[in-house]
């Protein structure tokens, strides 16, 4: 494409975003903080319930398989079942929220996974849960998630843009840590299904309403820019579907400025080494993660612990997880986003060394370090992975690349889980399965390294230390 069209391009008046009142925003951008804050403590919860929701299915692994005795891969491919599902569903996401906004679309979410959790309790064989549990719970779920939030958070930071997502992702932590407990007493009193039924309640009562009233799209439509920045009145708008290029003007970070500055297109940006790279890093990085976590609690009730412990250390993987998600979103706009990965991924690793260590010794002191291995490190990854695909694809289709990169994590997501269930099924135990997904941990890290986002952007700590960093805020 000509630089001439980009210009011609660049003059089409911006739509209005949808729900956008401007005696309200007005109102909203004269609060005496930066509404950027309300964006993420809506995001706080919202994870700390969609995630929750999500990943207790490791806590409905062990009555599903006890009640219908399947297959552990054929249980297990409920949860790969959903992913896949989420990959129809992630290509249209950023679209969605560029579109009718983040609210509508996180309230849609709700009522998907909320509708699909209902439907779960009625179920009474394969074909009804995999479409209640799998498709309509963990596909949707996709929406109320990591991908859907990481796609809205760098619109509103820039500066502390792995800070601020770390804070929003470590919801997931403090609601898994509130809920899965309650959530394994009910399963154990009244059953699976009442669980459900309550995971549906808490989606229709709180999420929703929450979403719809307080949920914004960008800065700009406030008036203001990324990191409580005020707007001129004449700042043309950003570009539709992209982090803010107002903002990035703000901070000399660029290294590579042809790659920056390009306009990509999904097929451009698919023919590029860097694209494979990040998808690679990011392929393997969500089936290091979500192969532990869908099997984690059955494999720990088969070593020797109680139903009771095993659902308490899933939570407690979250509570380290708000410390990881925190702790290595800041630490990674000071480091660099690779170093940020590589430290979340070997937190994984540690994990499942931890994992096959504990077959022969199941410790309580092993697994509080396995524990913490996948909480405090590994689930920083959730606050980071946003972070670098805005920073190396920043432009207008911005929401076509993400949900090309989105699809890939779901592939990776869907993978890990059945293929552990396949490798159990095959040998009788999780040995290889564990084996395989720390050589996936491998490859995440390889990948990132390849891609080399430092190598288009540099992070405002490093940036700063070099001097290129200005604050006009």
């Amino acid at each position: 494409m000509t630089a001439g069209s980009n210009e011609k391009r660049d003059e089409t008046p911006q739509k209005k975003p949808a729900g956008a009142r401007p005696g309200r925003s007005a109102a909203l951008a004269r609060l005496p903080f930066y509404y950027g804050w309300v964006v993420v403590a809506v995001a706080f919860v919202t994870l700390g319930v969609g995630v929750s929701v999500r990943t207790a299915f490791s806590l409905l692994f062990p009555p599903i398989l006890d009640e219908f005795g399947w297959l552990r891969a054929e249980t297990a491919a409920i949860f790969s079942i959903g992913f896949a599902t989420s990959m129809l569903i992630t290509p249209f996401l950023g679209v969605a929220i560029n579109r009718f906004g983040p609210g509508v679309v996180m309230a849609a979410g709700s009522v998907l996974v909320g509708g699909g959790l209902v439907l779960t309790t009625v179920a009474a064989g394969q074909s009804l849960i995999f479409l209640s549990l799998g498709c309509a719970v963990v596909g949707g779920a996709i929406i109320l998630g990591y991908t859907g939030h990481a796609y809205l958070m760098p619109f509103w930071f820039v500066k502390r843009r792995g800070l601020a997502t770390g804070l929003a992702f470590s919801g997931a932590g403090v609601g898994s840590i509130l809920l899965f407990p309650w959530w394994q007493d009910i399963i154990r009193e009244a059953g699976w299904r009442e669980a459900c039924l309550t995971m549906a309640l808490i989606l229709f009562v709180l999420v929703l309403p929450l979403n719809l009233l307080l949920q914004r799209r960008r800065p700009e439509d406030l008036g203001l820019r990324p990191d409580g920045r005020r707007a001129a009145q004449t700042a043309p708008a950003g570009p539709a579907g992209s982090a803010s290029q107002d903002s990035a003007a703000a901070l000399d970070t660029v290294v590579d400025r042809e790659w920056a500055s390009r306009d990509w297109s999904l097929g451009e940006a698919m023919l590029t080494a860097r694209f494979w790279w990040l998808g690679l890093g990011l392929f393997f990085g969500m089936y290091a993660w979500y192969a532990v976590q869908v099997h984690q609690t059955q494999y720990l009730g088969e070593i020797g612990f109680s139903p009771t412990a095993a659902a308490f250390a899933l939570g407690l993987v979250g509570l380290f997880g708000v410390a990881g998600q925190i702790g290595m979103g800041g630490l990674s706009d000071r480091i660099g986003r690779e170093w940020a990965w590589t430290l979340s991924t070997l937190g994984f690793a540690v994990c499942y060394l931890l994992l096959l260590m504990m077959r022969d010794d199941p410790s309580q002191a092993l697994l509080w370090l396995m524990v913490a291995g996948q909480g405090a490190l590994g689930y920083g990854m959730a606050s980071i992975f946003g972070a670098i695909l805005a920073e190396v694809f920043q432009c207008r289709r911005f929401g076509q690349i993400f949900g090309a990169f989105g699809m890939l994590i779901s592939i990776g997501a869907a993978c890990g889980p059945w293929l552990t269930g396949e490798f159990y099924d095959r040998t009788g135990n999780y040995d290889l399965a564990w084996w395989a997904a720390l050589g996936a941990c491998a490859l995440s890290i390889l990948g990132m390294w390849m891609g080399a986002p430092r190598k288009v952007r540099l992070v405002s700590g490093i940036a700063k230390r070099r001097g290129g960093l200005t604050d006009t805020g």
